[in-house]
């Protein structure tokens, strides 16, 4: 396969989730070493989400099909520029005889910009317990609006004509998430996926009890680090329950977590992320 960075024309023909896809598909370089592109038409500082999906991709790459991710733990450590290619280092810190440890470096124009480390686990038996999931159900797809099926993953918020007031609001908000087209058997991909998506809405819960405090243009709000642990088969191509809270905001930080469901209750993931949010007069 020839790699070249995508071009606006190349991606006018693809549907959202193909072209996430295409990005997820990273460029070999030679051992443990790939270059990830971007959306073209993209002019703002790179998502967070794109970054740790693609630095799962290079990370599941370099390891045994016999593991999956059961955790990755990142720091973004520079704004990400979507006009230069992003090279993805991988280095295999350690091959156990059940777990296996990555750690992935990306650079930018020789300066990192980001760095993650994922533990891979085989699959055995243990003790198991969860959390109970909200009771809610999932949105009829039918009767979704065309301007909610544009990107990569259809969402639907709960209680959504009450994040629609700029007044302080509970730092709390569920959302089904949903994979937007058909997604490849592999199950890596949608492991990858599901880390895309899972940058979406944390930080914006840490700003719910301020709303109103504050003009959106005048505050600097970037992601700081990022944490997942898988801890279920996860399957993107059904739709997904994603609770998110945020405990406590301080010092320009933003504290937040979430909880991933299937449909029928099951815990398949959690999440945590503290952010930058700092106020400018």
């Amino acid at each position: 396969m020839a790699y070249a960075p995508p071009t606006i024309a190349s991606f006018s023909s693809l549907g959202p989730l193909e072209r996430l896809l295409r990005l997820l598909d990273l460029e070999p370089i030679d051992r443990d070493l790939f270059r990830g592109f971007h959306p073209p038409d993209r002019n703002r500082r790179l998502f967070g989400g794109q970054v740790i999906a693609q630095a799962l991709v290079a990370a599941m790459r370099s390891t045994p099909l016999d593991r999956l991710p059961h955790s990755l733990h990142a720091y973004f450590l520079r704004p990400g520029d979507p006009s230069v290619p992003a090279i993805f280092e991988v280095d295999r810190i350690r091959d156990g005889k059940s777990f296996t440890t990555r750690r992935i470096k990306v650079v930018q124009s020789g300066k990192a910009i980001f760095n993650m480390d994922v533990s891979f686990h085989i699959e055995e038996p243990g003790l198991a317990h969860q959390d109970p999931m909200p009771d809610f159900s999932p949105p009829d797809e039918a009767k979704m609006v065309e301007g909610l099926k544009q990107r990569p993953f259809l969402s639907f918020r709960e209680d959504h004509k009450r994040l629609l007031s700029e007044t302080p609001q509970d730092p709390s908000q569920q959302l089904w998430i949903k994979a937007n087209g058909k997604v490849p058997e592999d199950p890596r991909i949608h492991l990858a996926l599901l880390a895309y998506e899972s940058d979406e809405a944390l930080l914006g819960t840490a700003r719910m009890p301020h709303r109103g405090q504050y003009r959106r243009e005048k505050m600097q709000v970037a992601s700081l680090d990022h944490s997942i642990w898988f801890h279920a088969p996860v399957s993107v191509s059904e739709w997904l329950l994603y609770c998110v809270d945020s405990p406590a905001a301080e010092g320009a930080r933003g504290y937040t977590r979430g909880s991933v469901f299937t449909a029928d209750g099951k815990l398949i993931a959690s999440c945590m992320q503290e952010g930058l949010i700092r106020l400018h007069s």
